[in-house]
């Protein structure tokens, strides 16, 4: 085997690659924006999405790369590579990705845009009447909002929050003091629409738009009396948003998560993007306020944060340009109000969005209001802020429940959330605590414990993805509804576990990190591996998010070379490289991607005809091995199995318009069908049809 194509943890080359690999996905988000069979409006939302995936990835990956090479954390690896040059590989793509969003919205979306009566008027182009309108709109709207600050030494470079819109203004003259001031910073107010309609009686149509920067750019002089603007140009800053609370020195984790969050706004800056056409004097400035070098810097031919266009798909009443509308699969309730009656039955497999959430929350409400239920025992890790969820669970605690709640603080970006939601519980009874120092809780367990009969009966409901109603609609993901008494045995221990810090006993079937699921994965591709080597039946399918963890993929390697089928479906981040003769040519990788974000977690094993399949919250990542709690639940029922085997694998293997096939090089390529009598077939479309309500 080629050693060079093993991840190395100690080498920082294994780092850069996980960073790449992470801009070849966006890169994927970006192609969906491109592709003319998309809905419109939904192209410009993929093109958000892409550009919020580029303010995540530098508010914790590349500001993550910057703090370990201000502290001198990473030693040169074997092959020279510096923190410095991974930087500086990470910026060329990361430059060349940015440039094609710009493109693409200039030369492809807006032309499109228009030409569907959709328009973004440009201050150059606004006519009288319009004009007089958004001046209007600047003196009653804005102005009062607004805070110029100009620059002298009792005014020196105001705190710029983290992605807010700010604008660099030169100037000629002096104040009312006599001074000469040639600089001032104006900073939009977040409360500021970034994008204003204007009247229809004025504009080519009803769905004419103007860029609140437009507005600020026309009329920013009104700040200045006095005083003669040279130049107005917006910018941007993007900090460090990861969190630093030393959990082994801290007393109290609420507190301290409460008094970290504000210093969120305010990390180190990690890149700046301005207008392109801002003279260079005025970048060198900023360049320098911040310490940034020429790699950190983005110049950008539009607004400076795309994200704010998502604000078109609420604002333009063209269902035309989205997606058809869909119902997904009702509520169980529809057919069976008593859900304890109907799991009593046989599990509940539930894939949503195709199949409704509604059935989880019916569930947690019955839970909430039977009488004859004595606790409710949930992980939470995103929910939302107004979540009924959690509204189940405060009806619960209030009415006499027993109610446990692992809220976990440390979910990134859902930190302020998830202290709200821990205070509430706390004030109406419910036991709450943050999960274990040092490991983040990323299960999906809720556990009810009923008392039937004069005994107690336990009802459980295991997910790969997060009790929140909100992505429950966008991401796919798998959920169990069940009694069998051993599988609910296992999650009533993890909650042991998780609570009372004690050692965690035996479990029948389910698999947790840190302690067993690493292990028992790589025993269970090592087996399928000595089944190839013995002739017998031999097959690894897994879905994941992520695939980076060495020992696995070595294990994979090992597998492929011993004639072990192995299929995989990874969406973003993988660092194994299929289709190498006499390495991986066994192995096969695609990325699937469409209206929904593919999300579960699904492992099979085939086992020599034994079949075993887990569903799980952890992908194949050191993180969600070894430093989070996860789980991973079977699912035992053959009916159920099937299913998911055919929803998980099948279709998206067979998918061949949203799919994109890794190569040995690493490079992903588009598929498409493969002659034009072959009839495309899109996975989610597919799914729509097979569970959810067209």
């Amino acid at each position: 085997m080629q050693d060079t194509l093993l991840p190395d943890l100690n080498n920082p080359e294994y780092y850069l690659n996980r960073e790449l690999s992470l801009l070849a996905f966006n890169c994927r988000v970006l192609e969906m924006a491109q592709d003319p069979r998309v809905p419109l409006l939904e192209r410009l939302h993929f093109l958000c999405i892409s550009s919020s995936n580029m303010d995540e990835f530098f508010e914790v990956r590349v500001a993550s790369l910057k703090q370990q090479l201000h502290l001198e954390m990473i030693a040169v690896g074997a092959d020279g590579l510096t923190p410095t040059a991974a930087l500086k590989k990470i910026s060329e793509t990361a430059h060349a990705l940015v440039e094609r969003q710009y493109q693409l919205l200039n030369e492809d979306l807006i032309p499109a845009l228009r030409k569907e009566d959709i328009y973004f008027v440009r201050r150059t182009h606004w006519d009288e009447r319009q004009r007089e309108w958004l001046s209007d709109y600047f003196d009653q709207e804005l102005m009062p909002l607004l805070s110029p600050l100009g620059l002298d030494p009792a005014h020196p470079f105001p705190n710029v929050i983290n992605k807010s819109l700010n604008f660099i203004v030169g100037l000629r003259g002096t104040d009312a003091f006599g001074r000469e001031i040639d600089t001032a910073i104006v900073q939009a107010p977040r409360s500021l629409p970034r994008i204003i309609r204007l009247p229809a009686d004025m504009a080519q149509s009803e769905n004419a738009f103007v860029f609140l920067s437009s507005i600020l750019h026309a009329f920013i002089d009104r700040l200045f009396p006095g005083m003669e603007v040279q130049g107005c140009y917006q910018f941007r800053l993007t900090r460090n948003s990861n969190m630093y609370v030393d959990e082994e020195e801290v007393e109290d984790l609420l507190q301290a998560m409460q008094g970290e969050l504000p210093q969120r706004n305010y990390g180190a800056v990690v890149r700046l993007e301005v207008s392109d056409h801002c003279p260079q004097e005025s970048i060198d400035y900023l360049m320098e306020q911040f310490h940034l070098d020429e790699q950190d810097l983005y110049n950008v031919n539009g607004p400076v944060n795309l994200n704010r266009l998502m604000a078109i798909a609420d604002l333009v009443d063209r269902p035309d340009l989205r997606f058809p509308l869909f119902r997904p699969a009702p509520s169980l309730t529809e057919h069976y109000p008593d859900l304890f009656e109907r799991i009593q039955r046989s599990d509940v497999l539930l894939h949503h969005p195709y199949q409704s959430f509604l059935t989880v929350m019916d569930f947690i409400g019955q839970a909430a209001n039977d009488p004859n239920v004595l606790a409710i025992k949930m992980t939470l890790y995103r929910t939302g802020k107004q979540s009924e969820l959690v509204k189940h669970l405060v009806r619960a605690a209030l009415t006499g429940k027993e109610v446990t709640v692992v809220v976990e603080l440390r979910a990134r970006f859902d930190e302020e959330a998830n202290i709200g939601l821990a205070n509430q519980l706390q004030n109406a009874g419910a036991h709450v605590v943050y999960g274990v120092v040092g490991y983040k809780t990323h299960a999906k367990l809720c556990l009810v414990v009923r008392r039937e009969h004069n005994r107690l009966r336990r009802y459980a409901h295991l997910g790969t993805g997060n009790y929140h109603p909100g992505t429950a609609r966008l991401y796919t993901d798998f959920g169990l509804l069940t009694c069998q008494p051993d599988i609910t045995e296992d999650v009533h221990k993890v909650f042991h576990m998780l609570t009372g810090l004690g050692r965690m006993r035996d479990l029948k079937h389910l698999l947790e990190s840190p302690f067993t699921l690493h292990q028992t994965i790589l025993d269970k591709i090592n087996r399928e591996t000595e089944h190839a080597h013995a002739g017998k039946q031999a097959l690894i399918r897994a879905r994941m998010n992520a695939l980076i963890e060495p020992q696995i993929i070595h294990a994979l390697y090992q597998a492929s070379q011993a004639g072990v089928k192995v299929e995989l479906v990874v969406r973003g981040v993988c660092c194994l490289r299929p289709g190498i003769p006499g390495v991986s040519s066994n192995i096969h990788v695609r990325s699937v991607m469409g209206r929904f974000l593919e999300h579960p977690r699904v492992f099979y094993f085939l086992n020599d005809g034994q079949e075993e399949l887990y569903c799980s919250s952890a992908d194949w990542m050191p993180r969600n091995f070894f430093r989070r709690v996860e789980v991973a639940f079977p699912i035992l029922d053959e009916t159920l199995r099937q299913r998911v085997i055919h929803e998980a694998f099948e279709l998206h293997l067979q998918d061949n318009t949203q799919a994109w096939e890794l190569q040995a090089d690493g490079i992903y390529l588009r598929q498409q069908p493969q002659t034009e009598n072959t009839e495309p077939l899109i996975a989610q479309y597919q799914l729509l049809k097979l569970l959810g309500k067209e």
